[in-house]
């Protein structure tokens, strides 16, 4: 029941404080997950964040479901989620009576305009901190770098390719060097 509650509680908070969705919640999920709790490690972590953004949902819930399931089961994974989802809830629920009068208070304007660029720097920050702990192979390199300058060109030239698109390409890309190199270590066995 303690961990239940601690899942609970700890989840409720990274929701509470963390503004800007999945992206932005990544380093404090991993704070809180691997570095202070040390629920999963860093190794999970990563996978984690790319089989979260692989599924459907945000990225904050799924990377709690997982991890309310690795250690609890499947009321860990019901508490964790709920846990994340509750903080926003309660503030969007209360936003909404006052939304259209809400937007209208400078100071409130001007933090959202804060927020938005807080946001973007939490996403540079968790990609910078993912991209050092990533193994240094030059395939795995090679293949961020090319996604990087393909998300660049899309953007800059105002393109319409779906993400997904780009992430079913590198997965094709990945796959398919892990097949010729298990070719090669086999071709090297004989």
């Amino acid at each position: 029941m303690r961990l239940l509650l601690d899942l609970f509680l700890s989840f409720v908070k990274i929701g509470l404080f963390t503004f800007g969705g999945g992206y932005a919640m990544i380093p404090l999920i991993e704070r809180v997950c691997v570095d202070k709790k040390e629920w999963i490690t860093h190794e999970e972590m990563m996978n984690v964040a790319v089989l979260a953004e692989s599924t459907p949902g945000p990225i904050a819930v799924n990377c709690a479901t997982y991890v309310g399931l690795k250690k609890k089961g499947l009321l860990g994974a019901a508490v964790a989620t709920v846990g994340v989802i509750f903080p926003s809830f309660c503030i969007l629920l209360l936003i909404s009576f006052f939304f259209d009068r809400f937007l209208e208070i400078a100071w409130v304007a001007g933090a959202f305009r804060g927020i938005k660029i807080a946001v973007g720097i939490l996403i540079v920050d968790a990609a910078s901190r993912m991209i050092r702990k990533m193994p240094k192979r030059p395939t795995a390199v090679c293949i961020l770098l090319c996604a990087f300058a393909a998300m660049l060109l899309i953007d800059l030239f105002s393109l319409h390719v779906s993400t997904i698109v780009l992430l079913l390409a590198a997965a094709a890309v990945s796959l398919i060097v892990c097949l010729v190199r298990r070719q090669a270590e086999k071709g090297d066995e004989k």
